[in-house]
């Protein structure tokens, strides 16, 4: 669990320039062993450029960055082989089937075959992929392959297992398989790092994270202490139509709450932690809810969209 003995990944005002773009400025993190560490931001925000760092395919503009008390300036190969990673693009081999690609995937460790064949196996009974071992990728859903993905990085037994945005594009059902898989392989002892644009997923996961925008870190914390932080335990939420949202911000505004227009509807914080009576607002969609990570998130980062 988290706090044991020296941090796993450190990094001290890390930074990454491309050119003029700054595209990480000057971040300070710290990931204990056997926890689940998250970044989440807007797109284009430095989450996957900072991933990039720690698994040693960016090299770092600035600043120092270790792994295992290992600096990635200096040790890059002993680095990987202690990495696990989970990467968005799907880099499956199509022309392999599905034992093989995790076999294939075994020799670049030097894994003796018995021992690939054994973790092989379990894998794909961890990720109730068994019975597909046969098949090729491409006969895959798109679950099936990224929970494939997740097993291929676990096949040398990584301490730190990093995953860039791990369920996107799954349904509802697939991803609350992956979040099992993820907490078992947690409760176990690796340690994750998670790149994530569901914020129920990193309340879920997460025991700490940092927001980051613009390359810098806003806020590091746990997901429910942040959001008693920044959200308070309610708000309310005012679904308005176009003509009723400007009256009402108006009232809000006056009555001195925090509020935020998120257009099809409108998030009161309060004034001092004092929420308005939903009834008093005089629209029929006024109604108390609990504050969560969405709204700690657009609240320090915007709604604005993010082009990529």
């Amino acid at each position: 669990m988290a706090g044991r003995g020296d941090p796993i990944v450190r990094a001290s005002r890390l930074g990454k320039r491309y050119g003029d773009l700054v595209a990480v400025d000057g971040i300070d993190f710290a990931v204990e062993r056997g926890e689940c560490f998250g970044f989440l931001g807007p797109n284009g925000a430095g989450k996957t450029t900072t991933l990039r760092m720690v698994t040693c395919v960016s090299p770092v503009s600035s600043g120092e960055l270790t792994v295992a008390g290992m600096s990635v300036r200096s040790a890059a190969r002993a680095i990987k082989g202690r990495l696990g990673v989970v990467p968005q693009a799907d880099s499956l081999d199509p022309d392999l089937t599905v034992m093989q690609n995790l076999l294939c995937f075994a020799r670049f460790f030097d894994l003796p075959a018995p021992v690939a064949r054994d973790r092989s196996r379990r894998a794909l009974e961890l990720f109730q992929l068994r019975d597909k071992a046969d098949r090729r990728p491409d006969e895959l859903s798109g679950g099936m392959r990224r929970r494939l993905l997740i097993a291929r990085a676990l096949m040398h037994e990584p301490e730190v297992l990093v995953l860039d945005e791990p369920t996107t594009g799954l349904d509802p059902q697939t991803r609350l398989l992956v979040w099992d898989k993820l907490a078992r392989l947690k409760a176990e002892g690796i340690t994750m790092l998670l790149t994530t644009h569901y914020m129920e997923e990193a309340a879920h996961l997460c025991d700490r994270l940092v927001v980051i925008d613009h390359g810098r870190i806003l806020v590091e914390g746990a997901p429910a202490d942040l959001i008693a932080e920044h959200a308070g335990t309610e708000v309310v939420e005012v679904r308005v139509g176009p003509a009723e949202r400007g009256p009402v911000l108006d009232h809000l505004r006056e009555r001195g709450d925090s509020v935020e227009d998120r257009g099809e509807s409108v998030i009161v914080y309060g004034s001092g932690g004092v929420l308005p009576d939903p009834g008093d607002l005089g629209v029929a969609g006024a109604a108390r809810r609990a504050a969560n990570l969405e709204d700690v998130f657009l609240r320090l980062t915007g709604r604005g969209l993010r082009e990529e």
